[in-house]
């Protein structure tokens, strides 16, 4: 099995797949790319069980093959070759391959393509068409909020439930929770999905920067994403979802509106003085004035800032995880934002000030109990 192929443009493709496979892998063969060769094109193939992402490149050749490539020693010789044609003699029955370039000659030793799990197929049981600009910020806007405890598996994915009217996209880790929903994706056959945070990682990773379409399908085990030339599989985690409906306040009668960035420049400072286990921060607002301060009685440190706001509503003082808050407002691009309440001890949420027509997004924080200090 002979191909000859660009450096820089094989390179490329599989550093696009090349996130799929770690490093200690529960299968060894798991740590090669599977080559499987066809009337000049290549298909590439990763995987680590759960998910598997494939590539497929046009090269010169007219035989076919397969066989699996350590990833790790293919990559890092790429990385170091000009770019130039390079072609690969690949031995079938001692899996023993050898690439040539202009400068040299490397051999290194493949293992039995067979010995490579069967990536799932997915029959079309559900399908919906996503723009990969859409995919991409429904992705950033939930995928900071997922959980990392997996004994509660469902959480750390994020949920996608496609409807007939628009698609909502729901993460939480159970102290904070992001609701993300879109007029403008539908499906008429819509279903409820959770999918892993590694998936759409390495989907935020690989979506091309112009935008295209992705095509998306599942059934009950498994979503299928196609793009250009790529395509990811990937195990859904098939676990009950959180009642989220339920957790949003309907009631909160406080409102503060203020500067996205002037909020968060000032939490930035602020929290830099926080207790590092709890990193509270107390919020004070009254009239049109908020007051933001932290303290950490182990070091005697301590911070406050003012800020003005508009506020609607009783006077309150509160207390928020300054992280939280932080990683809330930075993947938020509305230049205003809003935060409604009701009491110290209930959820506040985050909505943007400007509502956009085919955006809707809605940010809940849980409170953090105050440590009395005068």
């Amino acid at each position: 099995m002979k191909f000859i192929v660009n450096s820089a443009y094989l390179l490329k493709q599989l550093s696009n797949i090349n996130g799929v496979i770690t490093t200690n892998p529960v299968v060894p063969i798991l740590e090669n790319f599977l080559f499987e060769l066809e009337k000049g094109a290549l298909t590439v193939t990763a995987s680590d069980l759960q998910t598997s992402m494939i590539t497929e490149l046009q090269v010169e050749s007219k035989e076919k093959g397969s066989i699996a490539v350590p990833a790790r020693i293919l990559l890092d010789t790429l990385k170091n070759l000009p770019e130039q044609p390079v072609t690969f003699s690949i031995d079938e029955s001692t899996y023993s391959i050898e690439i040539i370039s202009d400068n040299g000659r490397y051999k290194l030793s493949g293992e039995n393509a067979t010995d490579f799990p069967k990536v799932p197929s997915v029959s079309n049981d559900f399908t919906a068409e996503i723009s990969t600009e859409v995919l991409a910020r429904a992705i950033n806007n939930t995928i900071f909020a997922t959980s990392n405890d997996e004994l509660r598996p469902a959480m750390t994915g994020v949920y996608v439930n496609l409807g007939d009217k628009n698609s909502t996209f729901v993460a939480t880790d159970g102290h904070r929770l992001v609701r993300y929903r879109r007029a403008d994706v539908k499906s008429e056959n819509g279903n409820s999905i959770i999918i892993p945070r590694k998936a759409l990682n390495l989907l935020k990773a690989t979506l091309p920067t112009e935008n295209t379409e992705v095509s998306l399908n599942f059934n009950m085990s498994n979503a299928y994403f196609k793009f250009g030339n790529i395509k990811m599989i990937c195990r859904l985690i098939d676990e009950r979802f959180p009642d989220y409906d339920n957790v949003i306040p309907t009631q909160n009668n406080i409102q503060m509106s203020i500067e996205r960035t002037d909020l968060l420049g000032a939490l930035k400072r602020i929290s830099i003085y926080a207790n590092k286990t709890t990193h509270q921060v107390r919020l004070k607002i009254t009239g049109s004035e908020l007051q933001i301060s932290a303290e950490d009685l182990d070091f005697s440190n301590e911070a406050n800032e003012r800020l003005s706001c508009e506020h609607d509503g009783e006077d309150i003082e509160i207390g928020f995880n300054a992280k939280f808050l932080i990683e809330m407002l930075t993947n938020m691009d509305s230049d205003k934002i809003k935060l409604t309440m009701s009491a110290p001890n209930k959820a506040g949420v985050i909505l943007p000030a400007e509502k956009d027509n085919s955006e809707d997004i809605l940010m809940l924080v849980m409170p953090v109990m105050l440590n009395q200090y005068v």
